[in-house]
């Protein structure tokens, strides 16, 4: 007997939703309550639970596709049996070596499927994005399911343990960029349907409402120690450049965007981009005005070639 799946009634504010994630596959066996299908509105991200054990069906509405309240999803077959355990009994039978090998390729899958069962979307996110393994994380929610929270406690337990192995891997890392010296590289990644909504709704509010500039203090006591101590060699060394203050700030703002690069970001359509590089723009006073010189690749520039523009 075929099971509908369908989208959940979404309140009268929401018109529609985007399939966002399939978290089973046609042929894969379901439980009851398993999580198969993740819904995407404007507000929220809705879960679709399977109603009664059996295979997945037939998937009619792909990731990506707008749905409407109530609309078909997909479809399981009641008490059907999964096609992946059927395939692994006859290789256990041929011969008991090609058994393990076996056994051992369907230990990924099915560790996708328990991550998939045991945590919320949001923690998934946020495990996937931090290198975390939901398996290994203790769930607090509902029937032990792992939540946001509990991924937030394992990010902070991993970066507390001491580990040798781990801190060579940020040296590593290190050595992309090196390679990378004059490159412009840019990372696009579409925007969830939520995300584009965020985005729209910020720039409405900048439009429309008074914005505000904040200021905070930085104690200089060391950056104007240090100019004063090699203003007059610098300027001799590099054909009367003098170092100013500025070079110090650009300098301050390329290493802050380093370490965040979603700062260095900004929306293309529906994607947002990942700038690689860092474009900084200078008020300068001048004889025409106050102008906006913009000094491309400022990460790569030393302090005499920002001060010399």
């Amino acid at each position: 007997m075929a099971i509908e799946i369908k989208a959940p009634s979404f309140p009268e504010s929401v018109a529609d939703g985007t399939v966002a994630t399939w978290h089973k596959k046609p042929g894969d066996a379901v439980k009851r309550d398993d999580l198969i299908v993740d819904i995407e509105t404007d507000k929220v991200v809705l879960e679709v639970l399977a109603e009664a054990d059996g295979v997945l069906g037939a998937i009619v509405a792909e990731e990506g596709a707008t749905v409407l309240s109530n609309q078909l999803l997909g479809s399981i077959e009641e008490g059907g049996a999964a096609a992946a355990p059927a395939a692994a009994a006859p290789a256990a039978a041929a011969s008991a070596p090609a058994a393990a090998p076996a056994q051992a390729a369907a230990a990924p899958a099915a560790a996708s499927g328990d991550e998939d069962a045991i945590g919320a979307p949001a923690a998934r996110k946020l495990a996937e994005e931090n290198g975390i393994n939901l398996s290994s994380v203790k769930g607090t929610g509902k029937d032990g399911r792992v939540t946001k929270e509990d991924v937030v406690a394992a990010i902070e337990a991993k970066k507390s343990a001491p580990a040798a192995a781990p801190a060579a891997k940020p040296a590593a890392a290190a050595a992309a960029p090196v390679a990378a010296v004059g490159d412009r590289t840019e990372k696009r990644v579409p925007m969830t349907r939520l995300r584009a909504k965020v985005a729209e709704r910020l720039v409405e509010a900048q439009s429309n409402m008074a914005m505000l500039t904040t200021f905070n203090e930085v104690d200089m006591t060391e950056v104007m120690a240090l100019r004063s101590k090699y203003k007059d060699l610098f300027e001799k060394s590099h054909n009367g450049v003098r170092l100013g203050f500025m070079s110090f700030f650009v300098k301050a703002a390329t290493e802050a965007l380093k370490r965040y690069p979603a700062v260095n970001a900004s929306i293309d359509g529906t994607d947002i981009v990942y700038h690689g590089y860092a474009d900084v723009g200078v008020a300068v006073s001048s004889d025409r005005g106050l102008v906006v010189p913009v000094l491309r690749n400022s990460e790569q520039m030393s302090l005499a070639e920002i001060e010399g523009g």
